[in-house]
């Protein structure tokens, strides 16, 4: 069975755009969350979010591409050419039909149907933009990364909710192991700071209404948590057949050995409380690794910092790692809040990083452990940990009960 490896990185987060900047962020333990200005909010019980900081979409596409795409297609676009270019990789010199593109999205083109949908029935706009279908479909990212650099291989778009990235990266790894392409690129991307996102979260109380305090409001696992921050971004990861990244002396940061989905078959929205769906993910992520629970040194966590969603993840891993004293444990959402659809992807980049470093971003605002957690569980907090890593696991799950673990081995 061929191997997949991991050779680019690409990403915009509220934290940095661009892997340097997100990387030194992730290590230094900064929140991306503050008080929305683009639209009013003054009605939404959730009145802040993890925002992409003065970015300017111009700077990175032209005009024509900036016409057709919704931000979250934009957003994606400029991962993905961070992506291939640490990649290394010359289109030129590949068939185009061994390049592939598998990237998601949770939601898709929000603010353009918002914006399209208000302006004709408020009669400012006599008619649907041409263009209205192709931005809003979730797809697009997938297709326009395609179109844009000319790869004509495997092409699509997984859809898992907030875990959605690691479908697309366990859809790569399939798809090289089974010799369907030699190069995919594979991550999500999510532009879901809109009026309408907004409002429908905050109906369902999900999101934390700590106005007054949105810096330090996403605090995983702390007894005082009461609920996610919007986050927004996207995340491009380079996976290739590791016989071709070395016959062409790519750098390569890491090897991607085992991944799995299950589902809770249990609510529309809430995990299932002992986190069954969850465990069965993990195991059969090990078991494709042909690995052992004890052999996972890092464990990259959903860990949204909702009061039952925080828990059950804690209950899951305990119950497949046990009181295993190599696992630690962090929460990144803590810093970049949650990017739904694009969540995963950028977690995982943060994973495959701390592979090659060794580092273990913090897990900060969280001051107050639940105490469903046992005090004996190494939750890393605050500051950056150093440590000899080996294995990591990264885990998303999505409403629907959706559930995904990935996991990146040192190379």
């Amino acid at each position: 069975m061929k191997r997949a490896v991991i050779t680019g990185l690409g990403a915009i987060t509220p934290i940095g755009i661009g892997i340097r900047k997100f990387w030194e962020s992730a290590l230094d333990g900064k929140s991306g969350s503050r008080p929305i200005e683009h639209f009013d909010v003054s009605n939404i019980r959730t009145q802040f979010a993890c925002q992409i900081p003065e970015f300017d979409s111009g700077a990175f596409l032209d005009h024509k591409t900036l016409k057709v795409t919704d931000r979250f297609c934009q957003y994606a676009l400029i991962a993905a050419d961070e992506a291939i270019a640490d990649s290394g990789f010359d289109r030129h010199t590949l068939n185009p039909s061994d390049i592939g593109v598998i990237f998601g999205s949770g939601q898709g083109g929000m603010q353009t149907f918002e914006d399209e949908v208000s302006s004709f029935h408020t009669g400012i706009s006599k008619r649907y933009n041409p263009y209205f279908v192709p931005k809003i479909i979730t797809n697009m990212a997938a297709g326009m990364i395609s179109i844009v650099h000319g790869f004509m291989g495997i092409n699509y778009t997984p859809v898992s909710a907030c875990a959605t990235g690691n479908t697309a990266l366990m859809e790569a790894l399939n798809n090289i192991r089974l010799g369907n392409a030699k190069i995919i690129i594979a991550g999500g991307a999510e532009a879901g700071i809109t009026q309408a996102s907004m409002y429908g979260f905050s109906s369902m109380r999900a999101m934390s209404s700590q106005n007054d305090s949105p810096e330090t409001a996403s605090q995983p696992f702390d007894a005082n948590r009461d609920g996610f921050v919007m986050g927004e971004g996207a995340g491009a990861i380079v996976v290739e057949e590791y016989g071709h990244a070395k016959k062409r002396n790519a750098r390569i940061y890491a090897e991607l050995v085992g991944a799995a989905m299950t589902a809770d078959a249990f609510h529309m929205t809430a995990t299932h409380p002992e986190g069954l769906g969850a465990i069965i993910a993990m195991r059969k992520a090990l078991m494709d690794a042909t690995l052992h629970p004890e052999q996972i040194d890092y464990l990259n966590a959903h860990a949204t910092s909702t009061p039952v969603g925080d828990v059950s993840e804690i209950k899951a891993i305990l119950e497949v790692f046990g009181e295993s004293k190599n696992l630690s444990v962090s929460a990144t959402k803590s810093m970049t809040g949650h990017l739904l659809g694009a969540a995963a992807a950028i977690e995982a980049i943060l994973c495959v990083k701390g592979l090659q470093e060794n580092k273990i971003p913090p897990t900060i605002n969280t001051k107050n452990l639940d105490k469903a957690i046992p005090r004996t569980m190494d939750i890393v907090l605050s500051e950056t940990r150093q440590k000899p890593i080996q294995y990591v696991m990264s885990n998303a799950f999505g409403f629907g009960g959706h559930n995904s673990s990935v996991i990146f081995k040192s190379i």
